[in-house]
């Protein structure tokens, strides 16, 4: 045989143990496409939730609450259901003074007054007894009953009525005072008596934080003077 019928008869030989050696041979892993290799797709981050932060209140200097170490006196009359006025105003100065002091008291009447509230139940009490049992009480002390009496004793029950109220209107009269007043650190700030009205809120806010600024910017003053 020449080298042509060699070369005819050992290449179909050779292609075919090739393809079987192909067919047991591995297969080698997959290329990668130019596609994506050039743009890789893009994994997304896990989003982390943190808290919102708010901006806090400054912190106040060195001097304290305004308020702090102060005391406001509210002298009311209590006989003139003013003590719910009172209240009100209290919780409105602590709240917006924080460390204050708030003193609620009684503003009593004058001296001659409080004598003659406590003059009148002795006087109401024996009205009233002389109105059910003057016809025992005139003759043993020897008086003789004068003609109103009998006029009160007609119809006792609307003469010990008539006492009662009256009695207790006198005297509810005697004790009241009708004041309110507003102290600050001992100063009046405001007096019902004299204004003939009830402060209003922001009115009094105002008053007694304006009270209250005064000693501490004198006090900043000579602090800054004596350094």
């Amino acid at each position: 045989m020449d080298r042509t019928q060699i070369l005819l008869v050992g290449l179909p030989i050779f292609l075919f143990f090739s393809d079987i050696l192909n067919l047991f041979a591995p297969q080698p892993p997959p290329k990668p496409t130019h596609h994506a290799s050039i743009n890789p797709k893009p994994h997304p981050l896990p989003i982390l939730q943190q808290p919102l932060q708010f901006p806090t209140q400054p912190k106040q200097s060195g001097i304290g609450p305004i308020g702090l170490g102060s005391t406001v006196n509210i002298d009311f009359c209590t006989s003139c259901s003013y003590k719910g006025n009172a209240v009100t105003v209290k919780n409105m100065l602590e709240s917006a003074f924080p460390g204050i002091n708030v003193i609620l008291a009684n503003y009593p009447p004058p001296l001659p007054k409080r004598i003659l509230s406590k003059v009148i139940p002795v006087v109401q009490t024996g009205f009233i007894i002389a109105i059910v049992s003057g016809e025992q009480i005139f003759p043993r002390l020897g008086i003789t009953p004068p003609s109103w009496y009998y006029s009160l004793r007609a119809n006792k029950f609307r003469s010990i009525a008539s006492t009662w109220l009256l009695a207790n209107f006198l005297q509810s009269f005697l004790q009241s005072s009708g004041a309110f007043e507003v102290y600050c650190n001992g100063e009046l700030v405001f007096s019902k008596l004299k204004e003939n009205r009830f402060p209003g809120e922001i009115e009094l806010r105002e008053l007694v934080g304006r009270r209250l600024a005064n000693p501490r910017l004198v006090s900043g003053i000579e602090g800054s003077v004596e350094l």
